[in-house]
């Protein structure tokens, strides 16, 4: 089968956001819709270790909502190396998923964007808590990409800069800032 010479859209909604870490042809702001972003999922592997995880986001279904984030258009001669790098990146609980993804003023950018998505059926989801005891953990986390602190602050810095609103986001960032 020959490979496509079409380019691949990744959309990324944490981390990828301000760090991608891989070549890419063009980005833009995007979205995706009927999801919010929630820091219910675990990280032993990057923002904390194998019994003092960190919290890192996921996607969570919800009606009318939308997320937004950055969306990558890798070259067809990059694909397969930033799809190894993103499988080994996303490694600890995400599934990749096609979904479709939107840029400003809701112009369609592709109908089958890669999202990374932790589900609650991996052994890492966290699920929802209060959001002092998220900000507390995430204070107290660290790992070998890094404070979880730094995470979470990176995080709400990029999306202000996107001009998004994510309130989830934006209070833990408020609760986790240094004072």
């Amino acid at each position: 089968m020959a490979a496509s010479t079409k380019e691949t859209w990744i959309f990324g909604y944490g981390s990828l956001v301000w760090r991608p870490a891989f070549p890419f042809a063009r980005r833009e702001p995007a979205c995706v819709l009927g999801y919010v972003r929630r820091f219910w999922q675990g990280s032993t592997d990057h923002r904390g270790v194998p019994g003092a995880p960190g919290r890192v986001v996921t996607l969570i279904d919800e009606a009318g909502a939308r997320c937004w984030g950055m969306a990558y258009a890798v070259a067809p001669e990059h694909r397969e190396q930033v799809l190894a790098t993103l499988e080994h990146r996303e490694q600890g609980g995400y599934t990749r998923l096609r979904l479709p993804l939107y840029g400003r003023d809701d112009a369609p950018l592709t109908d089958s964007g890669l999202v990374y998505v932790a589900t609650p059926d991996n052994d890492n989801f966290l699920g929802p808590a209060p959001l002092q005891d998220i900000a507390r953990q995430v204070l107290s986390a660290s790992g070998p990409s890094g404070d979880n602190q730094q995470y979470v602050l990176e995080l709400a810095d990029a999306v202000r800069k996107l001009g998004a609103a994510d309130p989830h986001l934006f209070e833990l960032a408020e609760l986790v800032r240094p004072r």
